[in-house]
């Protein structure tokens, strides 16, 4: 066993992790099982559960987390097979593009549903699991960097978002005492079949758009977000609660700032891109 696996105590403890058959949830269950972890998952994608299920010690089930009956025998299934619960992961997420005005409250259940009360539920499940194993535990919540800036046409979403990262604030308070860690890891941009289908076939990001929007001039990998998990989830992280981290290449700290082409950093389009933008007087 390397340094890095002695110090981070990972091996043999189990986790749940929700939405875990594709994309970053998939990403984080293979990451934590390459570190000695025991994961029992949930997602709707039957594809993406059956990519899982060789894997051994693994519980790849198909449900949905927001049905709360398919949530809490998730769980169940944990506990028998494993009697413990260390680690609670909470990927499911998701959204649509419009303006709050071309919305309705129909529309806003299914946001919240999505992004924040299977979260509450799943917290809810894991806690006293925790607590009753007498270890500790880490829960860990994927936000986005939309709950720290302005989102249009994501309004409830990024709402819904802030939502889960205050909540996450509040309970790493309350269950400090019992040796429970929770934090949040908030993306950028990091491609996925997910967000394609979000972006409803337009082009996602050109490189050009990388290289001026990305500090770190590159788009996110699904393993840089599974290693923040990794992190939280370990004993590395054994004095960090009640925080969020950003694995977004410098996106949140830039906050407006963009590195343009032959002019630097600037808050602003420089005056010598103006004519060749996209509805400029010249084009």
């Amino acid at each position: 066993m390397g340094w890095f696996e002695d110090r981070a105590g990972l091996d043999g403890t189990v986790a749940v992790v929700t939405g875990g058959g594709g994309g970053l949830g998939e990403a984080i269950v293979r990451d934590l099982i390459a570190n000695g972890v025991r994961v029992a998952t949930i997602d709707v994608d039957p594809d993406g559960i059956e990519r899982l299920h060789d894997i051994p010690d693994v519980i790849a089930v198909q449900g949905d987390a927001r049905d709360a009956d398919a949530l809490s025998r998730l769980f169940d299934l944990a506990g028998e097979r494993w009697d413990r619960l260390d680690t609670l992961v909470n990927v499911v997420g998701g959204t649509f593009r419009a303006d709050f005005t071309d919305t309705n409250p129909k529309g806003w259940d299914a946001l919240l549903r999505t992004n924040l009360l299977h979260v509450l539920h799943a917290c809810s499940l894991a806690v006293p699991r925790m607590r009753a194993g007498g270890r500790g535990g880490s829960i860990v919540n994927l936000t986005t960097i939309e709950c720290h800036r302005a989102a249009p046409g994501f309004a409830v979403y990024s709402a819904a978002k802030a939502a889960v990262e205050q909540f996450a604030r509040s309970l790493a308070v309350e269950v400090a005492p019992d040796r429970i860690r929770v934090n949040n890891v908030a993306p950028d941009f990091t491609p996925t079949e997910n967000m394609q289908r979000i972006a409803q076939g337009a082009p996602l990001m050109s490189d050009e758009a990388v290289r001026v929007g990305i500090p770190m001039g590159r788009a996110g990998q699904v393993t840089d977000i599974s290693n923040a998990v990794v992190f939280l989830a370990s004993a590395l992280s054994s004095y960090v609660t009640g925080t969020t981290i950003h694995p977004d290449g410098g996106t949140f700290a830039s906050s407006g700032w963009f590195n343009w082409p032959e002019v630097g950093w600037r808050n602003n389009v420089p005056s010598n891109l103006v004519p060749h933008l996209p509805g400029s007087p010249d084009r």
